[in-house]
């Protein structure tokens, strides 16, 4: 398959510009997408457009990424309903820093190979042009007319809160991002979300009438869930590519929390893998859905593509330590952090050092904390040998709720039953 292709099978491919598909079968080409810099870590939904540049270098064409230090400064106002917080220059340098480190993780910048990756910041051509200039030069070949039909201008100048000059004058901008790299990085192609078509649009008719040159171009469609919900975000709100804002863990829950009919499309949207592997995990899927096979499948690739083999492991070995009975090592080994990480949602029981150095048997202690409503209902399941602490199963009666139970110095797991569980915190 060539790229097109690819891309359509995989389902990242919406509108697309005549000619696009015979340029990039005809050579080499340079082709660019760009990053808001509105936050110092990418999230789930920037995924699609980083693939794309990892497809396209995979096809052996250039992928450029372009961070937007000018255009943040703006704000796009694409199918939004409101105008948005700009940033200050100091806030949007740290998140460029933050975005490129992202970046060189998935894309292959070594400069030997002709296909190398760049990064590119559009405040870096945009500083030292004066307005006077920029409507002189540029605006005088864009109509007005023009600007005011792309749907993105429209809904906000008909709803209530209109368009300041600002952002209507975003598209002249991005068109002009794709301009100079025309011109000067002989780029020929932008990608991005279908929510772009209009920006990206302009962009050619930049190239068209300024330089009477060819560009290309063409989007993937915006990420929703089956349920028609926005896609990236989970309880504690946006899923970010960095572990410190969503840890490992947390991030291979969101893909193993996906429904069939999700874990199905993003088999082939987020993973790198090919049609033939593809297509037999789903058809494995189907037989079987109750083993969730697509969705353990999907969690390891991405998993471990953005964040590494190693945190995949612990990321499954994290997710395995409430329904399995021979992890009380694990628990063991696991830091404050991680302890907590993994029992987000677990009900949380407080007590106190000075407490735990009372000895209080295991059946008074649970009672007493409202782990069991009563010391017999606690002494019956603790016979039925349905109490645990820490993962290990308690058998003896007179057993101690003492300080040498603590994790990491400071938490009791208890379990009642296979299901109940109960975060003792030593305060």
């Amino acid at each position: 398959m060539n790229l097109i292709e690819e891309l359509r099978w995989r389902g990242m491919l919406q509108d697309i510009m005549p000619g696009t598909e015979e340029q990039l079968q005809k050579e080499m080409t340079t082709a660019y997408v760009g990053f808001d810099p509105t936050a110092d870590s990418l999230h789930v939904g920037s995924l699609v457009p980083i693939l794309l540049l990892v497809h396209l270098q995979r096809a052996g064409h250039k992928p450029l990424a372009l961070v937007g230090g000018a255009t943040g400064m703006v704000g796009d106002p694409s199918f939004k309903a409101a105008e948005r917080k700009m940033l200050d220059l100091d806030t949007l340098r740290h998140n460029q820093a933050g975005i490129k480190a992202q970046l060189e993780k998935f894309l292959d910048f070594d400069p030997s190979k002709p296909n190398a990756a760049e990064m590119v910041n559009n405040f870096d051509w945009f500083q030292n042009i004066s307005f006077l200039d920029f409507i002189r030069d540029v605006g005088k070949h864009i109509t007005v007319n023009y600007m005011m039909a792309k749907d993105s201008v429209k809904r906000r100048i008909e709803g209530d809160s209109g368009m300041s000059f600002t952002e209507f004058s975003y598209q002249l901008i991005q068109g002009y991002d794709f301009f100079h790299l025309y011109t000067a990085k002989n780029c020929k192609l932008q990608m991005g979300g279908s929510d772009q078509w209009g920006n990206i649009v302009t962009g050619t008719e930049l190239v068209r009438r300024k330089a009477n040159g060819e560009a290309y171009a063409f989007t993937c469609p915006l990420m929703k869930k089956s349920d028609g919900t926005k896609f990236g975000k989970s309880e504690g709100g946006n899923v970010w590519l960095d572990a410190r804002l969503t840890s490992p863990y947390q991030f291979y829950q969101f893909w193993l929390k996906a429904t069939d009919e999700d874990a199905e499309n993003y088999i082939k949207i987020f993973t790198l893998l090919e049609k033939a592997e593809v297509e037999e995990l789903i058809a494995q899927h189907r037989e079987k859905p109750e083993q969730r096979l697509l969705q353990k499948r999907l969690a390891k690739e991405v998993t471990t593509f953005i964040h590494s083999e190693k945190d995949y492991e612990f990321a499954l070995q994290a997710s395995e330590l409430l329904f399995r009975n021979d992890t009380a090592e694990i628990l063991q080994s696991l830091t404050e952090e991680q302890l907590l990480d993994v029992m987000n949602g677990v009900p949380q029981v407080e007590t106190t050092l000075a407490e735990l150095q009372e000895n209080k048997d295991v059946i008074t202690f649970a009672a007493e904390k409202g782990i069991f409503p009563s010391k017999g209902e606690a002494r019956k399941m603790l016979q039925g040998g349905g109490v645990s602490i820490n993962k290990k199963k308690v058998e003896d009666l007179a057993a101690v709720v003492d300080s040498s139970l603590l994790l990491a110095g400071k938490y009791i797991l208890f379990q009642k039953g296979k299901k109940n569980y109960y975060l003792v915190i030593a305060k």
